[in-house]
């Protein structure tokens, strides 16, 4: 008998935030929030692009040699495919029916949406479209993103602590921190890695239960899995920064500017990190490199690793649209026949 309040209240929790997403404030409220952060991203850069020598970014872009673009080409589609396994995990922690094949296709064309539109369209509405058409519950859908952000950034704290210690990278202006401060940064970072781990153990695979929600925790062999795969990732996108810039600059540079990147970008609340990431790969690459040059590595970077994904995923979620239409225009034609 406890379950039907159960299960009354999580479909009149699910029926509200369809009303919310679907209400017309909602839908003036992202659009305003869209054009103000539009508006700052067009003002950061024009005053960046006015600092910038574009005749010699362009020329050294252009000697990119072709093999050069194929590896870091290759790099960059190889760390979307380790991603496209992120959402595998909340299949396995709550044994939804989709097929591995379908799971990892959701994954695969929401990511470039996160990249390039942030998390709350990418990560969260392309992945609601794309779930819940598959039967996916609301409930479901936000423990399956919230293990695939924990698999994100369990790999990324732990090679953050390694980057950091190891070779402590030159930061942008303004950026008061010193080398002995970033360690210490890593080696917090690295603690909250270690705290999952140590949390998926004591609870040996049971539900994390908090204030009447439930967050389902892999057993300590998955985790270390989902630690595994987070690190491949991370260090292919590295791998991607490093071949562009064709080894003047070492691998721990290239890893750090995609990993300072990803942390300003997220803090700074601009989508894709449209400037900041040009910001940081230039300080951090220029210390080995021409600062034409390095500019010209992270700008081959994000047409290889943010753009080009995104026009595939893009012609990927048209073409679901209308298969989906197609089907459902089928199935209403036979309802109306049999009826």
């Amino acid at each position: 008998m406890p379950a039907a309040p159960a299960e009354g209240r999580a479909l009149a929790a699910q029926g509200r935030w369809r009303a919310l997403l679907a209400s017309r404030g909602w839908r003036w409220a992202g659009g305003a929030a869209m054009a103000a952060v539009a508006l700052l991203v067009v003002w950061l850069l024009v005053r960046q692009a006015l600092q910038v020598d574009w005749p010699a970014v362009w020329q050294a872009l252009r000697q990119l040699p072709p093999r050069t673009l194929l590896l870091g080409a290759l790099l960059a589609w190889a760390s979307h495919l380790a991603y496209g396994c992120f959402d595998l995990f909340g299949r396995h922690a709550m044994r939804h029916p989709l097929s591995v094949a379908r799971t990892m296709a959701i994954t695969l064309i929401a990511y470039p949406f996160t990249l390039n539109l942030g998390s709350l369209i990418g990560g969260v509405s392309v992945r609601y479209r794309l779930y819940s058409r598959q039967g996916l519950s609301v409930g479901q859908i936000a423990q399956v993103v919230v293990l695939s952000i924990v698999t994100n950034w369990v790999g990324y704290f732990l090679l953050a602590c390694v980057v950091f210690w190891g070779w402590a990278p030159p930061l942008p202006e303004g950026w008061h921190l010193g080398p002995q401060q970033l360690r210490w940064l890593g080696v917090l970072l690295a603690g909250v890695s270690l705290a999952y781990l140590a949390l998926c153990v004591l609870r040996g695979g049971q539900a994390l239960v908090f204030r009447g929600r439930s967050l389902p925790l892999p057993t300590w062999r998955v985790a270390l899995l989902q630690l595994a795969i987070s690190s491949v990732n991370w260090s292919l996108m590295g791998g991607a920064v490093w071949a562009l810039a064709q080894g003047q600059a070492p691998y721990p540079a290239a890893l750090a500017t995609v990993l300072l990147g990803a942390v300003a970008g997220l803090v700074s609340r601009i989508p894709a990190g449209l400037g900041v990431l040009e910001a940081v790969g230039t300080a951090v690459l220029s210390a080995h490199m021409p600062v034409s040059a390095a500019l010209a590595v992270v700008l081959a970077f994000r047409a290889l690793y943010y753009l080009a994904p995104l026009a595939v995923a893009a012609l990927a979620l048209l073409a679901t649209e209308l298969l989906w239409r197609r089907r459902t225009g089928a199935e209403g034609a036979e309802g109306a026949a049999s009826g």
